[in-house]
């Protein structure tokens, strides 16, 4: 489960590479770890037609039977809770740089990280997001009222991930292309991306550290 990110690419080249037409971020700082419940860049299709930069808390309303508890991470998209967030209105891009995974050493867990090189081009995972009212945050910084919350999807992993999460990916998006069809194409096509990106484009670019060094 991949509950920590990085994105350190400017909003320039973010626009760019998700063919945005509109900032709503303001002053977008570097961040080297985005962690749950964090307020991070996403990129989505507004009511207006145009492409939206703005900012969401990472964490999608869970299924009410376990909780309700925050969902970072969506793997069963055949899921009647999922399934009412999948049309295109309730997708969007989440610009990433580089995302870790715990491996499981001792006496504890190693972070590591995985780009699409050294150079931590900007790519983006397939996410989806909803408004939603009630608390959320920190217990000591409750924040109350509306919400715009996103997740993402994940897949089967690659060989490259699985050797230290055999579990699940994300679903990574890396053309402006794959970009396109995500947000605005039909369920029947945009579930064809919810795959595994292949190994020999990405690697693993850090190790040890709970901030990308890059």
């Amino acid at each position: 489960m991949c509950n920590l990110y990085s994105v350190t690419s400017n909003q320039r080249a973010i626009m760019g590479l998700t063919r945005a037409t509109r900032d709503s971020t303001g002053n977008l700082p570097p961040l080297p770890a985005i962690y749950p419940d964090s307020m991070a860049p996403v990129v989505r299709q507004a009511e207006d037609g145009e492409r939206e930069l703005t900012m969401m808390r990472w964490g999608m309303p869970g299924p009410e039977q376990y909780g309700g508890h925050p969902v970072t991470n969506i793997r069963n998209t055949r899921s009647p809770h999922w399934r009412r967030w999948l049309g295109p209105a309730h997708r969007c891009l989440v610009p990433v740089t580089s995302f870790s995974e715990w491996e499981d050493t001792k006496p504890k867990k190693t972070p590591v990280w995985f780009g699409l090189s050294e150079e931590r081009p900007l790519f983006a995972f397939a996410g989806i997001w909803t408004t939603w009212t009630g608390v959320r945050g920190t217990k000591a910084d409750p924040v109350e009222g509306e919400h715009e919350l996103y997740g993402f999807l994940t897949c089967d992993p690659n060989e490259t991930v699985g050797a230290i999460h055999p579990k699940a990916m994300p679903v990574l998006l890396t053309t402006p292309d794959e970009m396109d069809t995500w947000l605005e194409a039909p369920w029947e096509v945009a579930r064809e991306l919810q795959r595994p990106l292949p190994d020999a484009d990405m690697l693993i670019v850090s190790r040890g550290n709970r901030k990308d060094p890059a």
